[in-house]
């Protein structure tokens, strides 16, 4: 199994509170030790493991790596990975979680030679932070300013080489000087079924837990091509087979199980659904503004916008528009509805689909 945990940190000094310590344990222990048995994402796989190859023959620390993606498809995974190849330790922490200058110098002036720092969502770094990461990737130096105003001296600190690996979801957001000065780049794509398949074989050998390949299949594909929901919905259905049947995850056992816990045949679950349902049932179909949506759902705008939209509409269930966001025929299909005579585009209507 392979997937992100956005907090998860193997660095005691940085690691955050888990707020589930059993599920935390269980996805460290899914986690892929080295490359063979990263599954998925291909090309990116192999790419990195020339990169990694070719830094430990010639005795060197690897190129800078920036990971980009959707949340769940393997960053911090592959940060870790990078460090086990290169036999070097981790050091994890988040762009969020460095607001000023001396948050970064103090973290990068604690690094070792070869070490990996793994800095998650580096693009919400703050932007003086941002600036020191430049001279510190290029020449491995930092200016430590001392003092305030006409007496401030810049102290140059030299640092060890090291390997900084940045992870992002909205990779459009790194300015290009920051971007620039990473050595490889790989994009994270989203999971086809036959690759989540595998990921579930692998996390129930793991877990102990007896599925059949119709059971994986049935779980795979209501996973939205994420390892890490896939691993989370497989445990969910461990539980109830081992309450509800025989303990054994069939497509039946499977499918019921993931019915319990509001997850329909393509993965939509109770958010989601009740996005459609207000765009169907009290807009129509829309279009209608983001925000007036979420109201309409109980949801902040930020929910909506950054944890529904974006698997709705790689579905073809809704679209953004410059007048706001309308649902699909697929979505009015997917409720069981019957769209409007305007949303099909009526006889004298143009509709909101062309025609």
């Amino acid at each position: 199994m392979n997937w992100d945990d956005e907090s998860a940190s193997t660095d005691e000094r940085l690691v955050a509170p888990a707020a589930d310590g059993e599920d935390t344990a269980v996805e460290a222990a899914l986690r892929p030790k080295d490359l063979r048995e990263f599954v998925g994402q291909e090309r990116v796989r192999e790419q990195l493991d020339l990169v990694l190859k070719a830094a430990r023959a010639r005795g060197a620390t690897a190129d800078h790596v920036l990971l980009s993606g959707a949340p769940g498809l393997g960053k911090t995974t592959l940060s870790m990975i990078i460090a086990a190849e290169m036999g070097a330790p981790i050091r994890i922490t988040s762009g969020p979680a460095i607001q000023h200058a001396g948050d970064l110098a103090a973290i990068l002036s604690s690094l070792t030679e070869g070490e990996v720092l793994f800095l998650d969502e580096i693009h919400r770094m703050s932007r003086p932070a941002e600036e020191m990461l430049y001279m510190a990737m290029e020449d491995f130096r930092v200016d430590v300013i001392v003092g305030k105003g006409p007496g401030a001296t810049a102290i140059p600190l030299e640092l060890p080489p090291f390997t900084l690996v940045g992870a992002t979801t909205r990779a459009g957001l790194l300015p290009p000087p920051l971007r620039d000065r990473f050595g490889f780049t790989g994009h994270m794509e989203f999971y086809v079924p036959a690759e989540l398949e595998r990921v579930i074989h692998r996390s129930a050998r793991l877990l102990d837990v007896e599925i059949d390949a119709a059971g994986a299949a049935e779980i795979a594909g209501r996973s939205r091509g994420t390892p890490r929901i896939a691993n989370r919905l497989l445990r969910r259905v461990r539980d109830y087979a081992q309450v509800k049947a025989d303990g054994v995850i069939n497509r039946e056992t499977a499918a019921q199980a993931l019915d319990v816990y509001e997850v329909d045949g393509r993965g939509l679950d109770r958010l989601d659904r009740a996005v459609l349902t207000a765009l169907l049932k009290l807009f129509g179909g829309g279009p209608v503004g983001l925000s007036t949506l979420a109201v309409a759902v109980g949801e902040e705008r930020e929910t909506v916008e950054e944890v529904a939209e974006p698997f709705l509409v790689r579905e073809g269930l809704l679209a953004r528009t410059p007048r706001g966001r309308i649902a699909t025929p697929a979505a009015w299909a997917h409720l069981g509805l019957a769209p409007p005579q305007q949303a099909t585009g009526g006889p004298g209507q143009p509709g909101l689909f062309g025609g």
